[in-house]
């Protein structure tokens, strides 16, 4: 069944044509990468999918009752409301339902009259019923789950307003999850998610009831989610019934094969046309002209006219022009780490972490957000102290250094006084340097405040492939780039003769470039000498998985449940809350019949005292899950 649909969509702003003519089709549970250039319209296009913005030609059609998700920008809440609060407005009517359910709790706890009593037992159970019934019970567990998955549940209790830009858009990102709209509209959901949160989107998307259309710059997540592509290029859509590896192999093939025909239809028109030209010159050659001879050329041109005529396919479009020379070489030892800690008031990031990087080495360190990465770099750059060990680099060392808030501070000098700071050239040489890195015209006179974060790492790159350096130190370096400028990037640095050493969270760039990994876990730095996809296997090979004690025995004194297998945990979780819920069932049916004051009221705890270790249960088996 189609979800969403456009035909012959077209979008103009400021005169300028987005796209036009834009026709597809979304299927229920289908799972999509949006790609394209940056500028290529997706995000206008996610805007009339969503229904914020309309067409100027065209119409896009929705389902009957489609509920759409998406998150345009951070929204505002009242000052002092938690970020539980926050979640639970996915939940508004189930959370209305809980505090009316509250509030009659309260008034039978204080009612004495018999009759009065039953009357609110008997609305108790029609608001239980409901809220039974739209699964208001495992609501706490889906809080749970999204907030652990998205490494969100320490800023549960935190005001949101005091947050940072990036913890409020993983907040919305949550709170758009539990809405569980039937179609979800992802723009740039890795942003700010660490590897192991990126990790757990990708798998709960796969097992998502409902349709998703995703805009990213994250192959390797692209390539575990989509199944199908839509390319935006040039104003056109096209689809590939593929992941996005798939489709980069498809596509160059397409563009090779309409190429191809473009080249055999350019040697068939330029063959007409000196045919007519020839027919022209033997009629007009003959004594009397021969009419024939051009008749048979205007057939041939208006042949001509007819024809469907191909469009050059763009091969090498502009792209970031980027080539990385290393100067004298460093020693063999670039850096060296043994025995370091370090710590931030009460809070440790890691302990007796060794490390060893060599001359030509491509070693990368990853790890879950706030574990210590950018710390570990700093302290190799000397910007920070470690509490106890030794940090040293080689000699001969000339350290460029790449960092993730790369002109963070705003600066009211232009690009070209902020690229000519760094390196000493003409005006003239640093406009032809800097028209390499996309800069072109009047784009060089820019204040490097109104850059976006894509155009800060590209001027950056421009002052680094000019600089005297041999060792590469690079924090985060494809984020707020496209893919074109991530794989220029991974080119240059494949061919790059000098030391790297990168702190990234792209599965696909760690991939591709490094072949050493520096692993921090649970304040340990594990070293691996491999592809990030051996690393994970050799990591959770090292990891002991420890069972914690039941809290359903400790609090309820249940019967033992022994360790075993995760199915067989599930089996017995499941089976324990059917017999709670068969108890429920039995007092709830003697409440109804029961006439006398006390005998209710024990009825009463007895009913909440099996709501409570039900709702235990359902904790537990979403942790077994």
């Amino acid at each position: 069944m189609i979800a969403c649909s456009g035909q012959k969509l077209g979008k103009m702003y400021g005169g300028n044509s987005v796209f036009e003519d834009l026709s597809f089709e979304i299927h229920e549970k289908d799972i999509i990468g949006l790609v394209g250039r940056n500028g290529t319209g997706k995000t206008t296009l996610f805007k009339l999918l969503a229904g914020i913005e309309t067409p100027d030609s065209g119409q896009v059609h929705w389902r009957k009752g489609c509920e759409i998700g998406f998150l345009q920008q951070i929204p505002s809440y009242p000052q002092g409301m938690k970020v539980i609060d926050v979640l639970k407005m996915s939940f508004l009517l189930l959370v209305e339902m809980e505090e009316e359910m509250k509030k009659v709790e309260k008034e039978m706890a204080k009612e004495n009259k018999p009759e009065k009593l039953r009357k609110l037992v008997n609305k108790y159970g029609e608001l239980q019923e409901q809220f039974t019934l739209q699964n208001g019970y495992e609501m706490d567990a889906f809080i749970d789950r999204i907030s652990n998955g998205l490494n969100i549940a320490e800023l549960l209790n935190k005001d949101f307003n005091m947050l940072s830009g990036g913890e409020k858009t993983k907040i919305c990102l949550g709170q758009m999850l539990l809405k569980s709209p039937n179609l979800l509209l992802l723009d740039e959901p890795t942003n700010h998610l660490d590897i192991k949160a990126v990790e757990w989107l990708a798998g709960f998307l796969k097992e998502y009831d409902g349709t998703v259309v995703i805009i990213s710059h994250d192959r390797y997540f692209l390539d575990e989610t989509a199944n199908k592509i839509l390319d935006l290029e040039d104003g056109e859509l096209t689809i590939y019934h593929t992941n996005y590896s798939g489709f980069v192999k498809e596509k160059e093939e397409r563009l090779l094969r309409e190429f191809q025909q473009y080249e055999e239809q350019q040697k068939k028109i330029k063959k007409m046309k000196e045919t007519i030209k020839r027919l022209k010159e033997w009629a007009n050659q003959a004594n009397p002209p021969n009419a024939g001879l051009h008749r048979r050329a205007r057939s041939m041109e208006k042949a001509l006219e007819r024809m469907e005529k191909l469009n050059r396919p763009i091969i090498n479009r502009k792209k970031m022009n980027m080539d990385l020379d290393s100067t004298d070489r460093s020693g063999k030892d670039v850096v060296y780490m043994k025995g370091v800690s370090k710590s931030f008031g009460s809070h440790q990031l890691f302990e007796d972490v060794n490390m060893h990087v060599q001359f030509q080495d491509r070693t990368v360190i990853v790890g879950d957000n706030g574990t210590g990465k950018s710390t570990l770099i700093k302290m190799i750059l000397d910007e920070i102290k470690a509490d106890k060990g030794e940090v040293r680099r080689g000699s001969n060392v000339k350290v460029g250094y790449l960092s993730q808030h790369v002109f963070a501070e705003a600066r009211d000098q232009s690009v070209i006084e902020t690229f000519r700071d760094e390196v000493p050239v003409t005006e003239g040489e640093a406009r032809h340097i800097l028209a390499r890195f996309l800069f072109y015209g009047y784009a060089v006179f820019r204040k490097v405040s109104q850059l976006s974060g894509g155009e800060r790492m590209r001027l950056r790159l421009a002052q680094l492939m000019y600089q005297d350096i041999n060792f590469l130190i690079l924090d985060e370096p494809t984020n707020h780039l496209d893919i074109e400028s991530r794989e220029v990037l991974e080119e240059a640095l494949e061919d790059y003769q000098g030391t790297i050493l990168a702190v990234s969270h792209d599965r696909y760039f760690i991939n591709r470039i490094f072949r050493k990994i520096y692993w921090i876990d649970d304040k340990k730095v594990h070293f691996f000498a491999g592809d990030y996809n051996w690393a994970k296997n050799k990591l959770n090979e090292q990891r002991k998985v420890i069972v914690p004690e039941s809290p359903i025995k400790k609090v309820f004194e249940e019967p033992e449940i022994k360790e075993r297998s995760n199915e067989k945990k599930v089996i017995e979780l499941e089976s324990l809350i059917e017999e709670l819920e068969a108890d429920l069932l039995l007092v709830e049916a003697e409440m109804e019949s029961e006439e006398t004051l006390e005998n209710l009221q024990n009825l009463f705890k007895k009913k909440e005292d099996l709501e409570n270790r039900r709702e235990a249960l359902y904790q537990q088996l979403e942790e077994w899950l």
